[in-house]
């Protein structure tokens, strides 16, 4: 059986999702800022039949509803959890990616009964005072219409030059996406990812955690990795040797083999 795609409304917002297998493993995935669900599509296509995933285009991405207007985590933490309730997913395992890192932080910290199994990729947590004037700089950026600029430095930060440059097709189809986002609300994504920051909280979260990033991902950097990984009791740690950011493009086979290893663990609730 093929996926299923459909289309759910929370409040207002339409939600467009699609669910790929129907193993006994219920598996929810939340991509990053500027991105959309087939971003995860390398990893899914590799995780094999134990899974059941669900994965969405945020608010103000890809084929959802284009919200104007300021954006809250909880926004998207409401609309994660009625997406999941909507395809019957009553506990899941829950991967986010950067701020789907975040987002899944908080979901987390705030519906622990609903979740199984954490998996926190390129995610941020703990920024120094550099890097969050780093960050803000960019979103400044962004909000006075710096788009293009500041797409074309993301490149060199999301993916090795080597893949680029053997994957001009892919990275024109990236371009291509990206071209397709709505600035207003890729700037309104941002600005939570660029002012949310969960680290005094994680020693908070008790379900089974994996994180994962990049060896040179430097927005999502291991130090950061490591700080998350020190606070979330129990937690799996690994650093991705010669990867930047975009590890669900660059390496879908790494990933969904720590995915399959993690999530098939014996692991149980932290204390």
């Amino acid at each position: 059986m093929g996926p299923v795609t459909g289309r759910h409304s929370v409040g207002g917002v339409e939600l467009n999702y699609r669910l790929d297998g129907t193993g006994p493993e219920p598996l929810v995935c939340i991509h990053g800022v500027g991105s959309y669900l087939e971003a995860w599509q390398g990893v899914v296509a590799r995780l094999g039949g134990a899974f059941t995933v669900l994965t969405f285009d945020l608010r103000g991405h890809g084929r959802s509803s284009r919200v104007m207007g300021r954006y809250e985590i909880d926004d998207f933490v409401g609309e994660v959890l009625s997406l999941a309730d909507h395809v019957g997913f009553d506990r899941f395992n829950l991967a986010g990616f950067s701020l789907g890192g975040l987002i899944a932080q908080r979901l987390a910290l705030t519906h622990p009964e609903r979740l199984q199994r954490l998996i926190l990729l390129s995610t941020v947590a703990g920024r120094t005072p550099e890097e969050q004037e780093r960050v803000r700089a960019r979103l400044a950026a962004l909000e006075s219409g710096e788009r293009g600029a500041h797409y074309d430095s993301s490149l060199s930060r999301w993916l090795t030059e080597g893949f680029q440059e053997a994957n001009p097709e892919l990275i024109a189809q990236l371009r291509r996406r990206n071209a397709e986002n709505d600035p207003d609300c890729y700037a309104s994504a941002y600005r939570v990812l660029a002012e949310t920051d969960f680290g005094g909280f994680l020693d908070q979260i008790r379900v089974p955690t994996l994180i994962a990033t990049g060896e040179d991902d430097i927005g999502s950097n291991p130090r950061m990795a490591r700080y998350m990984h020190d606070r979330i009791p129990g937690s799996r740690l690994q650093i991705l040797p010669g990867l930047r950011h975009s590890i669900l493009t660059e390496a879908p086979d790494q990933v969904a083999a720590l995915f399959r290893d993690f999530l098939a663990s014996e692991e149980t609730q932290v204390g």
